[in-house]
């Protein structure tokens, strides 16, 4: 990833128009007018070798004859043209270029060698940074540029939308104008060769000028690059996406469940909840989601309240609610008592509140206020349609002041046309969202409770290394290395359970017998009912050739099945190599439920876990959801909420609930096992049984391949990087020095607020003494892949976390620098923990490659100047003569010492 020189792509102060020209709707003219007409305020220079003059601008022959170097250029030529032009331009000292032409790419190439590799060899020695090829252009309303071909400009504003797709991208901003929508940055990417969705994220989620990106995808080439861009910039700023492709593809010819369910849009889905994103059906959707999150008041919960003066719009809008997986509040019983007082008897008497149709407006009025109030309505929606009693523009205006102090979302929507038009507008102008009808509503606040859930599964920060649980590795290692070496990639069933067990994951017991007379011996000694199941590693769902018996109570039982048995693999896969019989006792678990976890491989995010609804119909049933490991408790309980069997979980009639607790350990086990073993392609545990007696795992399919990647290296996320805790000594004290987790909020609250005025004025360069939410959270939930902060702790006196000190990196995309900050507890001072967290820090960097570290200090902080100065960073006094710029090169430093040398 990275966003070195983008800014010569989005805010350049000089371009050139290679392939400009005067021929009527050519690229190249229509690129020239937009350039021209759009009031960009820098020079634009056509380049084209046979005309002196181009749209009335002087004409240069090629990219030597201009001026002086372009900030950016914008290729029109023919695609052979391409690779010739971007040496040229990278030579005379542009950093960054628009390629509108098209056919470059693989695919239009006639050997392995495109047009696009030589493209992207020519600019690398120089950074160019390329747009497209295959792109509409680039608009960045703000000042004037208008590098594109579309048809139209863009109106200004704080949006900013990326497209992958060039016909959406010139209907979509037709659209917008239509509607007065404006944009901070209007961006085609086209084929993506090297700005993508990652380096526009990275670039857009800094941007002050930028409110909510919204985006278009049809494809995702680096899913560890894209994430760690996303989860940063959604940290920010609402990120909202509309993605193309949902039909599950590619899943014939795996070897598990798990695998054929697994689709990949289920995993872009459980990708764009872990990244703290939103994702919309609908391009009209995309819009109207990124008002709704903006005008929102900040968000409670999921319970709704609804007003109405009509009681079809308060079904249609329950209805909507309800089939959304939304939640109507219950009112509390102090709300319908003063609701009681005042309406009509022939209100609703319930949530939604109907006010009845000759509502004036302090009905309206006191109905919001008691609704506003009531602790168990964590939004609320107001809906009216015009009546002859009172004009709506007086509901309005009465309306607006409580909504404007209310501390939850509120939503209004009016239904009609021109009667409640004056209405509309005097919500917009206060800031309240509004929608046309109950559906859009709901619509809406079901967006912005998704929103929020995703928010929220952004900030969890799974280990790296196992917690509660020992897994036994190397009997896990000896399995997996002993099926590769023999040369197989499916694991025998007894096998799978042994590698379940390595990782105290509970399994049935499981004895591999060779033929119908062992298995008759194995079954008395297990002991009646059994059941036998056919052992080959050429079948891996069993019961599609009728290898698996149930209940089986004699030893004439068992005989007759395993005979059964190979007539029936003989007819079906006479190719099957079989390998025996396996026999296990028969659990008799009558209310238990067959649920299925697993784990398999995206070719894009890589690993991701299962969770539904199991048995031998699991794939006709389709009840799953997925998720990125690893995972962690909060994690493991919202995978299985997003299924349809999790109801069922709870308990119901006289089936009690299941022990969830041995559940999700099940799941954090898996995901453990996924993380650890890179070998591990594909896993079914199918049927697990679930029950309040705990789960046992009946059978189990791994699939495994030789690894390519260590295990954190292939997720898609970097999980909480548990190996770098470590203890401190220093001055006789001890402290536990780790990588800071979003728990530690509170902590780092009180660590900030107990400091002394002048050591945080030292920190932040200005005086503090409030913090707020968003600024604590930023600080406390980073993503490890690019950020990082180590935070000293100790035990206070009733056993919590106290922090002690902190040191901080923020890294650029590119790890070429990273700059830090530091502090220390206010008594701590010249003890040595400041020396121990940047030394750890140091150390840390250095290891991931990071080229250099800075940091500044203001010049009268002697104290940090001279621990710099130890630790051999460059101290030199700053510009602005305030401050010390430190600098350490850290790619040509000694290693440095143990952090437990005070």
């Amino acid at each position: 990833m990275s966003v070195r020189n983008l800014e010569h792509l989005f805010r350049p102060r000089s371009v050139a128009v290679i392939g400009a020209s005067d021929r009527p709707q050519s690229i190249g003219a229509t690129v020239m007018r937009n350039l021209l007409e759009g009031g960009f305020a820098g020079p634009v220079w056509p380049v084209n070798p046979k005309h002196l003059k181009v749209a009335g601008q002087p004409a240069f022959r090629d990219v030597a004859s201009l001026p002086q170097p372009p900030d950016l250029a914008v290729i029109c030529t023919p695609a052979p043209t391409v690779p010739g032009i971007m040496a040229e331009l990278g030579r005379c000292g542009t950093r960054a270029a628009i390629v509108i032409s098209a056919g470059l790419s693989a695919a239009h190439a006639p050997d392995e060698t495109s047009l696009q590799q030589a493209m992207l060899d020519a600019a690398k020695p120089h950074l160019l940074r390329i747009l497209g090829p295959n792109c509409v252009g680039l608009l960045v309303p703000g000042i004037g540029l208008n590098a594109s071909f579309a048809h139209t400009s863009a109106l200004s504003g704080r949006l900013a939308f990326v497209s992958q797709s060039g016909a959406l991208t010139t209907a979509l901003l037709d659209w917008a104008k239509s509607h007065q929508i404006g944009f901070s940055h209007f961006i085609s990417l086209g084929d993506s060769a090297d700005v993508d969705f990652g380096d526009v994220l990275d670039y857009l989620g800094s941007d002050p000028g930028t409110r909510a990106i919204l985006m278009y995808m049809e494809s995702i080439q680096s899913a560890r690059k894209f994430m760690s861009a996303a989860r940063a910039a959604a940290r920010n700023k609402p990120v909202l996406l509309v993605k193309a492709g949902r039909a599950p593809e590619g899943a014939k010819a795996a070897a598990s469940h798990t695998g054929a369910l697994a689709g990949s849009d289920a995993v872009f889905d459980a990708a764009v909840r872990r990244a703290g994103m939103l994702r919309v059906a609908t391009l009209t959707d995309l819009f109207a989601a990124a008002e709704t999150l903006a005008r929102a008041r900040p968000f409670k919960g999921e319970r709704l309240a609804i007003m109405t003066n009509g009681g079809g719009a308060a079904v249609l809008a329950a209805d909507a609610l309800a089939l959304g997986g939304g939640t109507l509040a219950g009112l509390s019983g102090e709300s319908m008592r003063q609701l009681q007082e005042f309406l009509p008897p022939t209100w609703s008497q319930g949530n939604p509140v109907d006010i009845i149709g000759d509502a004036p407006v302090e009905r309206y009025v006191r109905t919001l206020q008691i609704l506003l109030a009531d602790p168990n309505a964590d939004a609320v929606l107001f809906m009216h349609a015009p009546t002859a009693i009172v004009p709506s523009v007086q509901i309005a205006n009465a309306c607006v002041p409580l909504m404007q102090q209310a501390t939850r979302p509120v939503l209004g929507c009016w239904l009609g046309g021109g009667a409640v038009q004056q209405a509309r507008s005097v919500f917009a102008q206060a800031g309240i969202p509004s929608y046309d009808s109950p559906e859009q509503a709901i619509g809406g606040f079901l967006q912005l409770a998704g929103f929020h859930r995703n928010q929220s599964l952004l900030m969890q920060t799974p280990p790296s290394l196992p917690q509660g649980f020992a897994p036994d590795l190397a009997a896990a290692r000896r399995l997996i290395d002993g099926v590769l070496a023999d040369g197989r990639t499916l694991l025998s069933e007894p096998e799978a359970k042994a590698l379940l067990a390595a990782y105290a994951i509970p399994v049935v017991e499981t004895r591999v017998v060779a033929d119908a007379a062992q298995a008759e011996s194995a079954s008395t000694e297990i002991g009646f009912p059994v059941v036998l199941k056919i052992l080959s590693p050429d079948i891996s769902h069993k019961s599609d050739v009728g290898g698996v018996a149930l209940k089986l109570e004699s030893r004439q039982e068992v005989a007759q099945a395993a005979q059964g048995m190979l007539r029936r693999v003989a007819e079906l896969r006479p190719d099957a190599a079989l390998a025996g019989f396996t026999v296990q006792a028969m659990v008799r678990r009558p209310h238990a439920h067959e649920l299925i976890v697993g784990a398999a491989t995206d070719p894009i995010f890589g690993p991701v876990i299962l969770f539904g609804q199991g048995g031998v119909a699991v794939e006709v049933i389709g009840d799953r959801a997925v998720a990125l490991p690893p995972l962690n408790l909060a994690l493991a309980r919202d995978l299985v909420a997003h299924t349809r069997v999790s109801r069922l979980l709870a308990g119901y009639r006289d089936r009690a609930a299941i022990d969830h607790e041995a559940l999700e350990s099940t799941l954090l086990k898996v995901s453990q096992l996924i993380c650890d073993f890179p070998e591990v392609a594909e896993l079914d545990i199918n049927p697990l049984l679930a029950d309040d007696q705990g789960v046992i795992a009946l059978d189990a399919r791994v699939k495994v391949v030789h690894a390519r990647s260590a295990g954190a290296q292939r997720l898609a996320i970097r999980p909480y990087p548990a190996e770098l805790e470590e203890q401190v000594e220093f001055s006789g004290r001890s402290a536990l020095v780790r990588p800071i987790r979003p728990e530690d909020e509170p902590c780092l609250r009180a660590f900030f607020m107990e400091a002394e005025p002048d050591d945080l004025r030292m920190r932040f360069f200005m005086a503090r003494r409030e913090f707020a939410h968003s600024e604590l959270a930023r600080f406390s939930q980073i993503d490890y892949a690019r950020d990082m902060t180590f935070i000293a702790v100790a035990p206070d006196a009733v056993g919590a976390d106290r922090m002690l000190g902190e040191v901080r990196a923020s890294t650029d995309p590119d790890n070429l620098r990273a700059e830090f900050a530091i502090m220390v507890r206010s008594d701590l001072k010249g003890m040595g923990l400041g020396r121990a967290l940047l030394a750890k820090l140091i150390r840390y960097l250095k290891g991931r490659g990071t080229g250099q570290l800075v940091g500044e200090c203001l010049r009268q902080n002697e104290a940090m100047a001279a621990l710099a100065l130890s630790l051999g960073f460059a101290v030199t006094l700053a510009a602005s003569g305030e401050a010390m710029s430190l600098s350490l090169d850290l790619q040509q430093r000694a290693a440095l010492p143990c952090a437990r040398t005070p």
